[in-house]
C-alpha cells in the first residue's frame, strides 16, 4: 500500500500526530489517540479487524489536499462519537500490515484506522463560497 501525507494536528502538544494520510487503495490511514474511555468504549459496537482513534476536527482540513475541499457535516460513521472538546471518535479497519505501519511514526499513545474514501466523502458538503476547508 502506498502512503501519500496529508498532514499533521498541528495544536497536538510536540506536533507529532494525530495524523491523516491517503492511499493507493482509495482509502485514508487516520492515525489518532487510542481511545480508552471503558463509558465510550462500551457504547461501540467494533468487529474483530475494527478499532477506533479520537482525533481533533482540525485534522479533517488536510482532506483538501486529496480533493476533498469540504466541511464536515453529518456526524455518522465512520464518525462514531463527538465529544465536548472538538474531537471525535473515527471507526475502521486496524492497520496491522507491517510494511504499511513502519512507513508511519506512531507513539505508544496512539494507533491507526483505514477508513474508505467515500465513507469520509459522505461526511463532506462542498462549501459554495470563499475558501473551502475541511
Amino acid at each position: 500500500m502506498t502512503l501519500r501525507f496529508l498532514g499533521k494536528d498541528s495544536t497536538s502538544a510536540g506536533g507529532d500526530s494525530p495524523t491523516l494520510y491517503a492511499t493507493d487503495a482509495d482509502t485514508f490511514i487516520i492515525q489518532g489517540w487510542i481511545v480508552t474511555d471503558p463509558e465510550v468504549l462500551a457504547k461501540l459496537t467494533l468487529s474483530d479487524d475494527e478499532s477506533v482513534v479520537e482525533i481533533p476536527f482540525n485534522l479533517f482540513e488536510h482532506l483538501a489536499k486529496d480533493g476533498l475541499s469540504s466541511v464536515v457535516m453529518s456526524w455518522t460513521p465512520p464518525i462514531v462519537h463527538v465529544s465536548d472538546h472538538e474531537t471525535c471518535l473515527i471507526q475502521g479497519a486496524r492497520v496491522t500490515d507491517p510494511d504499511t505501519l513502519a512507513r508511519m511514526q506512531i507513539p505508544s499513545h496512539e494507533s491507526c484506522v483505514e477508513v474508505p474514501r467515500a465513507a469520509i466523502a459522505a461526511l463532506l458538503q462542498e462549501e459554495a463560497d470563499g475558501p473551502h476547508h475541511a
